[in-house]
């Protein structure tokens, strides 16, 4: 999916050169990879306008769907290694850190993988709530082939998403696997032929756009949360509470018995 085949937006932010852009409109953001020629691979300069990003959609209460897109053949090749021999460059778990805050968005993510994906960008994906990609997607794991010990968070995605066996496969031996090895392991949450791409993310973003933002975003967060070992009841016995106690909650079952699409606001 192309940033010129996303729904209509407002004024990108970051679309002076090829660094990541940002669009928002309404409920929807979109972030748009834009190295085509390398790949998409992310300089440490991509990672701090993402990183800013990030801060922007996350401060906008309105969005509840963050899309990662990407222009060209590939989606992301991830950290561009040629980086780590500048002094001044940041370490790989620069990188990864990033990726982290991608995981702990606000919105739902969903990742639209229109071809290759490798080395972190492969984790960008599964930092991401859906992946949905097509037959051209294929991926693999170089790290441990570079001489690369991959970073926590990225480990941590690979065995929660994927599990163990899936993850020492990838890793250990670097092997490049195609999209229906991806979709029967879980790296890809389902696939559509290329020419519907675009379609299948329209549908699921105004799905998910139209749920009820508390439930929706706690819901999000929580089960993130759970993957880790990470089971704060007293944290989501809040979250019941506060959804029980919102207006949404009474729109959502005056509209399930009148038999209509609710109109949440998230108050």
């Amino acid at each position: 999916m192309s940033a010129s085949t996303s729904t209509q937006t407002d004024t990108p932010i970051g679309s002076s050169n090829d660094a990541p852009q940002l669009t928002v409109n309404g409920r929807v953001a979109t972030i748009a990879l834009r190295k085509p020629a390398y790949a998409n691979r992310l300089s440490p300069q991509d990672l701090n306008v993402l990183r800013a990003h990030l801060e922007t959609v996350n401060a906008d209460t309105r969005i509840l769907v963050l899309r990662f897109v990407s222009e060209g053949k590939y989606f992301c090749s991830g950290y561009d290694i040629s980086s780590l021999a500048a002094e001044s460059a940041p370490s790989s778990l620069y990188f990864g850190e990033t990726i982290d805050l991608i995981e702990a968005a606000r919105p739902v993510t969903i990742a639209a993988i229109q071809g290759g994906v490798y080395g972190g960008g492969t984790d960008l994906c599964l930092a991401c709530d859906f992946r949905v990609g097509t037959p051209q997607a294929d991926m693999f794991m170089p790290a441990t082939r570079l001489g690369l010990h991959f970073y926590p968070g990225g480990m941590v995605r690979y065995v929660t998403r994927l599990g163990l066996n899936a993850a020492k496969r990838l890793f250990l031996t670097a092997e490049k696997i195609g999209a229906d090895e991806m979709l029967r392991i879980g790296m890809l949450t389902e696939m559509v032929e290329a020419d519907q791409l675009d379609a299948r993310v329209q549908a699921l973003t105004a799905q998910l756009a139209d749920m009820a933002p508390i439930a929706l975003v706690g819901v999000k967060r929580q089960l993130n949360l759970i993957a880790r070992g990470i089971v704060d009841v007293a944290e989501i016995e809040a979250s019941v509470r506060q959804s029980e106690r919102s207006q949404d909650m009474v729109e959502g079952a005056r509209a399930w018995k009148e038999k209509r699409k609710p109109d949440f606001t998230g108050q």
